[in-house]
């Protein structure tokens, strides 16, 4: 009897299966803009019936198991006219419609396209590798769109990521960017959701659509390579589309900026299956110090092929040289009474090195991607990437200070270096059900091999007065005396799977389980011991939407872990780093009401880390601390009316060494963890008279930190004024930006001096 029963409900479901199957078709299509460009965040509705979604970014919709019928299809975008479009579905077939929105008003010339809705749109396929909208995501991350960077006349990395709460930047001897948040630091080292790296080279924003910080450990999805404890910062790169445009900016400003970029996209072939899209940058500027500069080129070509309707490449590249300066690191003795940079009584602008003491490094960066639907609810996605950072030279530059007058200069040159780094990557991703339970699924395995090497030396000169006048050591000093180091090939390998089920077990309340298996392998270098490890890393998440598409609560718990490569001393050796472990747990609200005109996130978590690094006042790495670190982010992006746009962050974080070796830094602040950062930017367009002429304002505060685990020589708080003045029309653009208005001396948290006031101005042609 039971064995008839099982027979019976078997029959039931395929049946029932097959059923739903039946009268179904499918719409997809492609939205574009007057201007040419994809319309991405496209509103796409399907009158009178449940079916609503968003164009991703290249302007794609895509409506599944759509009753045959006929509907109305309604496309809508702020500053455009609303298309309605008569569409008839047919039984197991796929309806195309390819739409082109025109501007609002009648006359093009007076018309500035708004595109306010994709500035707070969060939506994004990397962050969670899969398409989930942001209030079903559990995870806590924030969006910086181009248009805003556009706005600010913003050209580098540093300035760009103060959008997000939280973040700041520092910049390494090395040449390398750092992003500090929730207490940790971690560099660029996601593109497209691949693993990348600007550790020794540049990185340029020219081919940038979007950057996306992704807040907490964030190991399960992304690994120990890409992620740190603070989170994940992914640069989401333009694509082909499928039109013909160009855009060409020049940019100049204080200390002898000139910067070229331009853009251009155009299909290859009449039936638009291949696509070609090149950006190209070129950076010329002097430091505010007065020795220092910075060239850099960079080319990006991207290209997209259709092979048929299941399957499409993806394949861009990345070519960037840069010839420049480092900024000098001061080292503070234990008995200098230097207790801040303000105390050091050399100029804030002085340098005691010629920049003739440079760096010279290039980076070759090839990413493929190639995406097939293997059926109507699943697809795959295989990826290789490789990442060649290379340095001919890189002279580093250090001041030992033992008075607040008095320093030994020393230089190192740090190359030839080389890193490559080589991923592949499969993912599949799909859709189905279990009765009334519906699933997204990831899966996927990925195997990662790093191989470098290293080559350096370094040696302190001279003792120097600085309130005498010191002439600038140069080059050929340096290379009289110093000597270089090879040290041994070194390389790690790294093989992961992973899977993730986001499980909606009502449309309100939904749980996403992941877990990642991770094999790292380091082997034994000339001497040094290599270890192997095996790690298993959870995410486990809850959403409930109190509001059904508007307002959610969520709470998670992510495991982060860090299969961390050896650290280069200050005195050239290297310390080999055992595996670190953190856990976070974090609950809040997230929020898109208004038609999407308002979109906020608060939040609270709670970090803890066992076997901590940390440096000392020396700058040398130890290994040998529990740290615990939590606070409050708050995120908030809002368009009240037309024109108007706010962006407003704050974030608290109190970060602390809970145990350590040395028991009189126990209960002492991490390094480099400021305890308030609030971001602010107020933007209006005039929407009338004088259509197109805007202003922007906004504010950047960063807390005091200490710059060590002593919490004896501290960083300054700081608040920096930042104002813009821009006018845009269909064709061409102009933009006026002010830095730092009130010319506040400050130093970022490694205290290098920063800028005092500047400006910027770009001048945009649009064909």
């Amino acid at each position: 009897m039971t064995k008839f029963l099982y027979i019976v409900s078997l029959f039931f479901i395929l049946t029932t299966t097959l059923i739903a199957q039946q009268n179904h078709g499918k719409i997809k299509g492609i939205i574009t803009t007057s201007d040419g460009q994809p319309g991405s965040d496209v509103n796409v509705v399907l009158k009178n019936s449940k079916y609503f979604t968003i164009t991703n970014e290249t302007g794609n919709f895509e409506f599944n198991r759509v009753k045959a019928d006929t509907y109305t299809l309604q496309v809508s975008l702020t500053g455009y006219e609303t298309i309605e479009k008569e569409v008839a579905v047919t039984e197991n077939e796929t309806t195309t419609i390819n739409l082109h929105l025109k501007v609002s008003n009648k006359e093009l010339k007076e018309v500035v396209v708004n595109n306010n809705s994709r500035r707070i749109s969060k939506k994004s396929d990397y962050v969670a590798r899969m398409p989930i909208t942001n209030l079903e995501n559990p995870q806590v991350y924030s969006v910086i769109h181009k248009e805003l960077l556009q706005e600010q006349v913003v050209i580098d990395i540093k300035s760009a990521i103060q959008n997000s709460p939280g973040a700041t930047a520092i910049s390494y001897p090395s040449g390398g960017v750092g992003i500090n948040f929730r207490g940790f630091t971690t560099g660029v080292n996601a593109r497209n959701g691949m693993e990348t790296s600007a550790n020794r080279s540049s990185v340029d924003l020219a081919n940038v659509e979007r950057i996306e910080i992704m807040k907490g450990p964030s190991g399960t999805l992304f690994g120990s390579t890409i992620s740190s404890f603070g989170g994940v910062v992914n640069l989401v790169t333009k694509k082909p589309f499928e039109t013909t445009a160009a855009e060409v900016t020049y940019t100049a400003g204080s200390f002898g900026l000139n910067r070229l970029t331009a853009d251009v996209n155009t299909p290859l072939k009449k039936d638009k299956t291949v696509l070609f899209r090149v950006n190209l940058a070129i950076n010329n500027e002097k430091s505010f110090v007065d020795y220092g500069f910075n060239k850099t080129v960079a080319i990006t070509p991207s290209l997209t092929f259709k092979a048929n309707e299941k399957l499409t490449f993806n394949v861009d590249a990345e070519f960037i040289n840069s010839n420049n300066t480092r900024r000098t690191y001061n080292i503070y003795g234990g008995t200098s009474g230097i207790t801040n940079p303000e105390d050091l009584k050399i100029a804030y602008n002085k340098s005691l090195f010629f920049d003739d003491l440079d760096a010279k490094t290039s980076a070759t960066k090839i990413f493929t991607q190639a995406e097939y639907k293997i059926s109507e609810n699943w697809k795959s996605t295989t990826l290789f990437s490789f990442v060649g950072e290379n340095v001919e030279r890189s002279y580093q530059t250090y001041l030992l200070w033992s008075s607040p007058t008095t320093a030994t200069r020393r230089v190192g040159n740090w190359g030839p270096i080389y890193d490559n780094y080589t991923n592949l990557q499969e993912n599949i991703n799909g859709q189905f059900s279990t009765g009334n339970i519906k699933h997204k699924f990831l899966a996927g395995a990925n195997y990662s091999m790093n191989k470098s090497g290293f080559s350096s030396g370094a040696q302190a000169f001279d003792v120097v007065d600085v309130t005498t006048n010191i002439d600038p050591m140069r080059k050929k000093d340096v290379d009289a005396v110093l000597t270089q180091t090879a040290y041994p090939v070194f390389g790690t390998n790294t093989f992961s799977v992973y899977a993730c089920d986001v499980i909606n077990f009502t449309d309100k309340l939904s749980a996403m389980l992941s877990l990642r298996l991770d094999n790292f392998d380091q082997p034994e270098v000339e001497g040094t011991e290599g270890y192997h490890q095996t790690a298993l890393s959870p995410k486990l998440g809850l959403v409930y939407e109190v509001v059904k598409n508007q307002v959610s609560v969520f709470g998670n718990y992510m495991n982060g872990f860090q299969n961390s490569a050896p650290v280069t001393q200050p005195d050239a050796s290297r310390l080999i780093l055992d595996p670190i472990y953190a856990v976070q747990y974090e609950g809040g609200v997230k929020a898109e009401v208004f038609d999407k005109k308002l979109s906020a996130t608060a939040s609270y978590y709670n970090i803890t880390i066992d076997n901590a690094t940390r440096s000392d006042v020396d700058g040398f790495t130890k290994q040998d601390g529990v740290q615990e670190s939590k606070g409050f982010d708050f995120e908030l992006m809002a368009n009240p009316v037309n024109g108007l746009n706010l962006s407003l962050g704050y974030a608290y974080n109190d970060n602390r060494i809970v145990k350590a070796s040395e028991e009189s830094v126990e209960g002492n602040k991490a390094a480099n963890s400021p305890e308030n950062v609030i971001n602010l930017w107020i933007s209006y367009t005039l929407q009338n008279k004088l259509k197109g002429l805007g202003f922007g304002f906004g504010n950047n505060y960063v807390d005091k930190s200490y710059m060590f685990e002593d919490n004896v020589f501290y960083i300054p708080s700081y608040s920096l004024y930042n104002a813009t003045v821009f006018y845009e029309q269909p064709s061409w653009r102009v933009g006026v930006k002010l830095n730092n208005l009130s010319n506040e001396r400050y130093w970022d948290a490694w205290g290098a001096s920063q800028a005092p006031t500047n400006f910027l101005a770009n001048l945009t042609f649009k064909f």
